[in-house]
């Protein structure tokens, strides 16, 4: 009876998780087109709006690895719920400084900076706790349902931000973000986080382990999983290179193309309709086998598909036919991305003990976003100064060859030793 309990309650968190997340991203993402738009449209400058996107990065970078301390040592559930609180009273103070000074660059930096940091609280904090909220045959279903609540985020953030950007006030948006961001509170402070959680009991009085001395122990576990280390490096060159995506998508279809803000708006909905799609089709298809083989395909061909934004600045295409190309490619790309890291994601939520899980993707978080801040510093500076197309086909052709390199096939035999076992009589190929 128990059991049958807690499967229901873990049906009731399936749902809860994936509507607090629909939620909170469809605001967040209705905020950063309004923030996107008005940047470029003041400034007209792809430095400004890679400065932004720094101010989104950088913070999650310094702070992930004390993230990963704190979700490993205290309640999840409050951080999670604070980190949301955060969320709103920092839009609320944007808001109040528009309303009273105006809105400005520094404004909207230093409020990126901060929902930067409380999206990394809770980011790290429930990544790391999905094990504890779900029972373990449906991690790939919450994974799913997660990725499909932003998808369907995406789907209606940027059609919406699109049609009301230049018709309502910069107020408007932010108090849209904030509403939906007191609802998410409300949603995540129902949940129990420690329902199938297998973090070991501290003793009454027993003190805690000292921060560094923490977060050299989760580095030694790391140590001893390479195949976890292979994708940390993988992580950070890719995102490192994905800054030409980045900067160059929305610097490209807005300044160099002229592209009106609503078809601006459907070619990033085409976008997530690709995540949300390739979600649905995880949620119900069982697990993947080789995790690590199927992510290596969707980074290279998602390194194709970056080439291939390039592509209308070389050939010229009629109006129409450019934004019919785009979507497709933004189709593609959001497919991809959940190709990639759903599998990845299953993976590690299996293999990684539950007392090293905010260490371990906090450090994942740090590693792969080190070299992004640095990515959209020398990209934005590019964009400004050479061809958009030449720096997209040479940063796809390195991101191809480093997976090519780094997940080779010994790799991932390595991850998955059964691909090296004969099948009826022969060795299966790895490529």
């Amino acid at each position: 009876m128990e059991n049958a309990l807690k499967l229901k309650k873990a049906t009731y968190h399936l749902w809860t998780f994936t509507i607090s997340k629909l939620i909170s991203s469809f605001g967040a993402q209705v905020y950063a087109f309004a923030i996107s738009f008005y940047i470029l449209q003041t400034t007209g400058s792809a430095t400004s709006f890679a400065t932004n996107l720094i101010c989104n990065i950088l913070p999650r970078t310094l702070a992930a690895p004390f993230v990963g301390y704190l979700a490993d040592n205290y309640s999840r559930k409050r951080i999670v719920v604070i980190s949301q609180i955060a969320t709103t009273m920092a839009i609320g103070g944007l808001l109040y400084v528009t309303l009273t000074f105006g809105l400005s660059l520094v404004a909207i930096f230093v409020t990126t900076s901060i929902l930067s940091l409380t999206s990394t609280f809770s980011g790290v904090t429930f990544t790391s706790s999905i094990s504890g909220l779900v029972d373990e045959p449906r991690i790939q279903k919450a994974m799913s349902l997660n990725q499909m609540s932003m998808s369907f985020a995406s789907i209606g953030s940027p059609a919406v931000g699109g049609l009301l950007y230049g018709v309502v006030s910069m107020p408007v948006f932010l108090i849209m973000f904030m509403i939906a961001s007191v609802i998410a509170v409300i949603l995540e402070s129902t949940m129990n986080f420690k329902l199938f959680a297998k973090r070991k009991e501290k003793a009454e009085g027993e003190t805690k382990e000292p921060m560094w001395q923490s977060m050299k122990a989760g580095i030694a576990y790391l140590k001893l999983q390479p195949v976890l280390m292979i994708i940390i490096w993988i992580a950070l060159l890719i995102n490192f290179l994905f800054g030409a995506f980045e900067v160059g998508y929305s610097y490209i279809l807005i300044e160099k193309m002229k592209m009106a803000p609503q078809h601006f708006g459907f070619t990033e909905g085409a976008f997530a309709v690709g995540m949300l799609l390739m979600a649905i089709y995880f949620s119900v298809r069982k697990e993947v086998k080789f995790p690590l083989l199927v992510s290596k395909r969707g980074i290279l061909a998602m390194g194709t598909l970056m080439g291939g934004i390039g592509l209308p600045l070389m050939i010229v295409l009629p109006y129409g036919m450019m934004f019919a190309y785009y979507a497709v490619v933004m189709f593609g790309f959001g497919a991809m991305v959940i190709v990639v890291n759903t599998p990845i994601q299953v993976m590690m939520q299996k293999q990684i003990d539950d007392d090293f899980k905010g260490r371990i993707f906090s450090i994942l978080e740090t590693m792969s976003m080190a070299l992004m801040p640095l990515g959209m510093v020398l990209y934005g500076f590019f964009y400004d100064i050479m061809p958009a197309q030449w720096i997209l086909l040479t940063s796809a052709a390195l991101l191809i060859i480093i997976v090519l390199i780094l997940a080779r096939p010994s790799i991932i035999r390595e991850a998955h030793p059964e691909l090296g076992r004969p099948a009826s009589g022969k060795a299966e190929s790895v490529s």
